[in-house]
């Protein structure tokens, strides 16, 4: 498994338990954990940080627009692996560094992950949401 596929799914699986926890636990105490038990001599130890970072600096913003481009899921009805794994994609696709993290890759990366984590359903899910908002992206910037 690539490093950085391997460090989303130790970011996914850190946001799902701070998830679980209603946010009152350290996310950097839970990453720094699930690093050391899931990921020992990983290189790139910043970007399981930053990816985090990205996701809880905008996660309002984040989740927002989850709700509006899939309003027959309310955020809390969405499984906490198909939610944190949207969270992921959308903070690449929103806030890394395109030449980074291409769009696509982002997108991929986290269906890749729903399936991985969640099932088949589930990357058709993400792969809707994620879509959907790379489209509208794309359409203002072409405006």
């Amino acid at each position: 498994m690539a490093s950085r596929h391997l460090i989303r799914s130790i970011v996914l699986q850190s946001l799902c338990e701070w998830d679980f926890w209603d946010k009152e636990r350290d996310l950097k105490e839970i990453l720094e954990r699930n690093l050391a038990e899931f990921g020992p001599g990983l290189k790139g130890r910043t970007f399981p940080f930053e990816l985090a970072k990205q996701v809880v600096d905008n996660l309002r913003v984040i989740d927002e627009l989850i709700q509006k481009t899939a309003p027959q899921w309310p955020l809390d009805q969405i499984s906490p692996v198909n939610r944190n794994t949207l969270r992921i994609g959308l903070a690449e696709l929103l806030y890394a560094d395109p030449k980074e993290v291409p769009p696509k890759v982002a997108i991929d990366e986290a269906i890749e992950l729903a399936k991985n984590f969640a099932g088949p359903s589930s990357g058709k899910f993400v792969n809707g949401v994620l879509g959907t908002i790379y489209d509208e992206l794309k359409k203002e910037q072409e405006d």
